[in-house]
């Protein structure tokens, strides 16, 4: 491995007024790279935030799920760089951790099960919004002057007609069968979801993103694009966060939609709070969160922060929690994903077992879909977001599609899962509408 010069590092004093402007010109810089990686928190408060927005462009290294054990493939890789990494993993990456789980659909995106690279550039704006850095291999002014002139011309996106692949009658006996498995023992919670695509959709995936994110701007949205794959992302979920030797996971159970009338939503928001069936899920998945942070923290370290917390966005109102736990002193930082992947918020519990009823009754492959996308800090701290209210393209085959759906419970009603599976969707079909 060649040896490379240290990062140049470039510090611009900002407004946050002036960093609104300033994400729309790093993605526009960003559009030359035909892999690169924008992630945005939209300027959510929370106190767990370390960055506004972050943007990897260039591939200095890189490893993917070709080799026999990628994970430890991408701490070789950290340990030996000490440097940034960004990338992702697919939900079916699943197959690679539990030897007697697989995919059978066939993949339509055709996002490899794991790809990290150190990029040549990262961009970032700090959690204030106050200050700007380029830290690169290359020179960072002729960057940040790059980066001030960049201009992609706005472009309006086509109206589209997304196709289901399941109907809501398929859709409602589905969920009386998953209920029959909760009723035989067979699991507690199961998430389900299921397709919808347009084909061929000839679209620009930049402007499709910039449509998105406006529309539903979220605390871990992202904008990625590897090659001829493209995910546009406005997730309002975090997966797994490390700072130091802590671990914190914030899985999202219960989702109620918003009204434009401030008592009614006021009402609505009060309903989720309080509803029996919402906070059952909840609990349940954070009882299995616990228990993954458990397998690589230390003894007595699990406490759950906040439990059944009310989140507002502009189309939902979301119940979140959050589980927090110790790294054990000299594990490998992998070994938290790879004990804890995929999430429980998108299988249900207990995991092993949900995850084969899902590839039973689901229609379509996940692939990214559910799975996750972050970065890892030079230091080894890193944050990963959950792969939901995406919409995925490949410009290859003009292929655009999402996934959505919910947790189902032995009390869940059909019909009330078809209609939250639908907002979720409608949320994503509405920008091409």
């Amino acid at each position: 491995m060649p040896v490379l010069q240290q990062r140049q590092v470039a510090r611009y004093a900002i407004s946050p007024d002036e960093a609104k402007n300033l994400k729309v010109r790093m993605l526009d810089w960003a559009n030359q790279f035909s892999i690169h990686i924008f992630l945005d928190s939209n300027s959510y408060p929370s106190r767990h935030k370390s960055f506004e927005c972050l943007l990897a462009t260039g591939v200095i290294d890189s490893v993917d799920n070709a080799t026999s054990d990628p994970l430890a493939h991408l701490q070789h890789l950290h340990n030996t760089r000490k440097d940034w990494v960004f990338g992702h993993i697919n939900y079916d990456f699943k197959n690679e951790l539990e030897s007697k789980l697989h995919s059978e659909h066939p993949a339509k995106t055709g996002f490899p099960e794991l790809y990290f690279f150190v990029p040549e550039t990262v961009c970032y704006i700090n959690a204030d919004q106050t200050v700007f850095y380029i830290e690169t291999f290359g020179n960072p002014e002729a960057i940040y002057l790059e980066l001030n002139q960049a201009f992609v011309e706005p472009q309006a996106l086509p109206k589209l007609a997304f196709n289901a692949v399941v109907s809501r009658e398929a859709y409602v006996q589905t969920i009386d069968k998953l209920r029959a498995h909760i009723a035989d023992g067979d699991c507690y919670e199961i998430n389900f979801c299921t397709e919808g695509y347009c084909q061929p959709a000839a679209v620009d995936p930049l402007h499709v993103f910039k449509a998105l994110n406006a529309i539903s701007p979220a605390p871990f949205a992202s904008y990625y694009r590897l090659d001829n794959r493209h995910m546009m992302c406005a997730s309002p979920e975090r997966y797994i966060k490390k700072h130091g030797s802590k671990l914190l996971s914030q899985p999202i159970k219960g989702t109620a939609r918003r009204d434009a009338d401030p008592a009614t939503d006021a009402a609505i928001k009060e309903r989720l709070q309080n509803d029996i069936k919402e906070r059952a899920e909840n609990v349940m998945i954070v009882d299995l969160v616990r228990n993954d942070l458990a397998r690589t923290c230390n003894t007595g370290s699990i406490a759950v922060e906040e439990l059944f917390g009310i989140y507002t966005y502009p189309q939902v109102h979301q119940m979140i929690s959050t589980v927090t736990g110790r790294l054990k002193p000299d594990t490998a930082f992998t070994e938290a994903l790879r004990y804890s992947f995929p999430m429980g918020s998108m299988t249900g519990a207990p995991k092993h077992k949900v995850m084969q009823l899902i590839e039973r009754y689901e229609p379509s492959r996940r692939e990214l879909f559910s799975g996750t996308v972050g970065y890892i800090t030079p230091g080894g701290d890193f944050d990963f977001n959950v792969v939901i209210r995406s919409l995925f393209y490949n410009a290859a085959t003009q292929y655009l599609g999402y996934q959505t759906g919910g947790a189902i419970t032995y009390d869940s009603i059909p019909a009330q899962e078809w209609e939250e599976m639908r907002l979720k969707a409608w949320a994503l079909e509405r920008i091409f509408a």
